[in-house]
């Protein structure tokens, strides 16, 4: 959907507390010249979270949240701002990922082991990246080749019979750059269910997972200033959950079959991108991305969704400081599965203007983006964002856009519930933040405020269905708003050897025609990180806090999970490494009726030809 996988980040030279960032604006800026809210979670923070996954992971370091049926490996939803699941877009190496039957992305199909790093846009987005950039864009960069060859090798074991173990290959030699790497990772889990589920679909069986992953970067430079690429990422998960099944002749529930979700996910890209003159750089992209799932137990249901990708972006300097980004794509989404009687397709074509300009303490930035659909119509998304430096190292901005949801295949053609006139939900978001900065401190504040209307849901009163007596118990429709209100309050502090940070999430999620609280969506997250490094060794924790919140007619009550970890370099290129997860054994239930896993211990070692 987007070329942020073919620019050369620099991230690692620069501090990293100003890093190169390319999602705020979609060609390379510092991240203190954005003027949106922008996360970056860097390599060292991957290798050195004990988070269990990317979900996990973004809850932790870019405020997401997360409700999952269960623990690692299985379904997941996630809410940034409040937003919806299908109202995040996630891309991997600049491609749009994800089930377009469901409309959302499955983090729990990859691996963090193949990660190198992730930039997370929070706020509006539709205007840069188009459909479902509601809540934000979660972009996710695979690793990338460069200097001397690199050996990366790590493997580690925990309980719950869990596994993991990773290989890689990268570096570069004259025009070419390459990076190859192989993931495996394990476990025999828990129910996902607690046994006194209120549907009796409780089966005593471990619901564990197994994942694989291949990840191969390629790259050719003929001239200085132009690369052409390849990449290839492959992911299969194999995981297990519960459920049950209705047979005749009594069509009682069954739980017992050994239900799976047996999920591929494939994107493969081509790409170009060259500096024509030292005012004009233009990217070119081709990729596809599949994603096939099959579920079920004794009877599977299969879905497959095609993405076949396009995009012409040029960047040109119209003055020092100034830039202009024009970029045209093309997105042809398809979609076969055993509920539909046929492929269905749509296509889209989109164009895109962007400028980003800096005058002494000012920074602007306004982009406006054109979607044309052949399914759902146009749709016109705009945003505006400001930034002004008041003082060295405290800065103030301001931003406001509109954004569009893409009614997914379901909600328009799924057998007795879609309806091919349902529209897209369109929102408004404004925010405005504070960023302060001194040496190794950082303090900011975020406030927002996002309304959206014609929210896509289930209508139970068939008067507002076909007429075809297939929707006697209801379909989708364009019915309700939502309100979004929040604040974001993140700190960082170094005191020598030791360094701690911290996040507060609130949020206020309501259904703007009722005033309930939308479900699933906590009031308050917070998390606190501490790591110190003393000689060879590395100590530190975390700890989650999630509040409260409705669910399944119920009102979940809020947990908190104290994670630990040590690492010990006892030679320059390996590290012993040890995890205590949920250390203090609380008992979790991130959606209402599942469970997720108690105290886990992980002992491992990692190789890095480069030195740690």
């Amino acid at each position: 959907m987007c070329l942020l996988a073919l620019f050369p980040l620099t991230a690692l030279a620069q501090s990293q507390l100003d890093p190169v960032v390319v999602t705020g604006s979609r060609e390379a800026r510092l991240l203190s010249q954005t003027t949106g809210d922008v996360v970056v979670i860097d390599s060292e923070t991957i290798r050195n979270s004990t988070a269990d996954s990317v979900e996990d992971l973004l809850r932790r370091h870019a405020g997401l949240q997360l409700a999952r049926n269960g623990g690692p490996g299985q379904n997941s939803g996630f809410f940034i701002r409040g937003a919806s699941t299908n109202g995040t877009l996630v891309l991997l190496d600049g491609v749009r990922i994800g089930s377009a039957t469901l409309g959302q992305a499955e983090f729990e199909a990859l691996n963090l082991a193949q990660i190198d790093h992730i930039e997370v846009l929070r706020g509006p987005a539709s205007s840069l990246y188009g459909a479902d950039g509601v809540g934000g864009v979660v972009q996710i960069f695979t690793r990338r080749g460069d200097g001397a060859p690199r050996f990366v090798v790590g493997a580690a074991i925990g309980e719950y019979t869990s596994r993991k173990g990773d290989l890689g290959v990268s570096g570069a030699q004259g025009p070419v750059d390459y990076a190859v790497s192989l993931v495996r990772e394990s476990s025999r889990g828990v129910s996902a269910l607690r046994q006194d589920d209120g549907f009796g679909d409780f089966n005593p069986d471990r619901d564990g997972y197994a994942r694989n992953s291949a990840n191969l970067k390629l790259g050719y430079a003929p001239a200085p200033g132009h690369r052409i690429g390849l990449n290839f990422v492959d992911t299969y998960l194999n995981s297990q959950f519960d459920s049950a099944e209705f047979n005749p002749p009594d069509f009682t529930p069954d739980p017992s079959p050994d239900f799976r979700n047996r999920l591929k996910t494939r994107v493969a890209s081509v790409d170009y991108r060259g500096t024509i003159t030292s005012a004009w750089t233009t990217t070119l992209q081709l990729a596809r991305s599949v994603d096939d799932l099959n579920s079920g137990g004794n009877t599977t249901t299969r879905f497959i969704t095609n993405r076949d990708q396009s995009t012409w972006q040029n960047a040109v300097k119209i003055a020092p400081a100034q830039d202009v980004v024009v970029a045209y794509e093309h997105l042809s989404e398809s979609v076969r599965g055993d509920s539909f009687a046929s492929r269905l397709s749509r296509n889209n074509n989109a164009g895109v203007l962007g400028y980003s300009g800096q005058f002494g303490p000012h920074n602007l930035q306004v982009d406006v983006r054109r979607d044309d659909n052949s399914v759902y119509g146009d749709n016109t998304t705009g945003r505006a964002g400001y930034a002004f430096d008041i003082v060295s190292g405290l800065k103030v901005r301001a931003l406001a856009g509109t954004t569009f949801r893409a009614p997914t295949f379901n909600d328009l053609f799924f057998p007795g519930f879609g309806v091919p006139t349902v529209q897209p939900e369109h929102g408004r978001s404004i925010e405005a933040g504070l960023v302060w900065q001194s040496g190794d401190s950082t303090a900011s504040l975020t406030i927002y405020r996002n309304e959206v209307r014609n929210l896509i849901n289930f209508q139970p009163d068939r008067t507002f269905c076909p007429p075809d007596p297939a929707y006697d118990f209801g379909c989708a429709s364009n019915v309700g708003r939502a309100r979004l209100l929040g604040a974001t309050l993140a700190g960082s502090r170094r005191f020598g050897s030791l360094s701690v940070s911290g996040t507060v999430d609130l949020l206020d999620a309501k259904d703007a025609d009722t005033g309930r609280r939308l479900p699933r969506r906590a009031t308050q997250q917070e998390t606190l990180l501490a790591d110190y490094d003393v000689g060879a060794w590395s100590l530190g924790g975390s700890l989650l806090f999630v509040g409260s919140r409705p669910d399944g007619g119920v009102v979940l009550g809020g947990y908190g999970v104290v994670d630990l970890h040590a690492a010990w370099r006892f030679q320059p290129h390996w590290r012993l490494e040890g995890k205590l997860l949920n250390a203090l054994d609380h008992r979790i239930e991130p959606v209402h009726d599942y469970q997720g896993l108690g105290r886990q211990a992980w002992i491992g070692v990692h190789f890095d030809s480069a030195g740690l």
